[in-house]
């Protein structure tokens, strides 16, 4: 997930983000590198501790601080409104409860604040989401509790977030089953 498209993706995707962020499943850190220079401070979140000095070693490059904490989205344990910015890259489709988590997003972002996605998910096309839910057993075991057949503007809405801007689309570089892409940006409730 280092390659050229996902590094350009994330680069459009974080380029928005300022101030105060969260981020969603962290893995090996690979957002590190994109978020820009108007972030004060990023807390991360991610129940694994995916190769930690790799992880750290990003983290000091930047020239804000990176707060790690090994905990689960679902269980988020901030203050309500607490952040401008939750970002969530690649992360929905293997959280166990994607619902509960989102309503975290719902209940930490500030009022102002916005949540930013960037997810693979269920296809539009049948005869893809078909074979995604023939294929997600399997892809659920080999790929990390990865579930190819999410939709994810759902889950989002679901909480009460309103959705701002969202665009579906095709990874290039990765097969069509789980290069189904959902991006954009949504705002709490009121």
């Amino acid at each position: 997930m280092s390659g050229e498209e996902f590094r350009r993706l994330r680069t459009e995707l974080l380029a928005q983000v300022r101030g105060d962020v969260l981020e969603l499943g962290i893995g090996t850190g690979l957002n590190i590198w994109h978020y820009p220079k108007t972030v004060t401070l990023l807390h991360a979140v991610d129940p694994a501790n995916l190769l930690p000095k790799i992880v750290t070693e990003r983290s000091a490059s930047q020239p804000f601080p990176v707060r790690i904490h090994h905990v689960a989205a679902e269980s988020l344990f901030f203050d309500d409104r607490t952040f401008d910015f939750v970002v969530s890259t690649w992360t929905l489709c293997s959280i166990s409860d994607p619902d509960k988590a989102v309503w975290e997003v719902c209940r930490v972002i500030k009022p102002d604040g916005m949540f930013v996605f960037l997810e693979h998910g269920r296809s539009e096309d049948a005869r893809v989401s078909a074979w995604q839910d023939r294929l997600n057993p399997v892809q659920n075991i080999i790929g990390c509790g990865c579930n190819l057949n999410r939709k994810i503007d759902h889950i989002i809405t679901r909480a009460g977030l309103k959705i701002l801007t969202f665009d579906r689309f095709l990874m290039q570089t990765v097969p069509r089953l789980g290069g189904e892409m959902y991006r954009g940006a949504a705002t709490p409730p009121g």
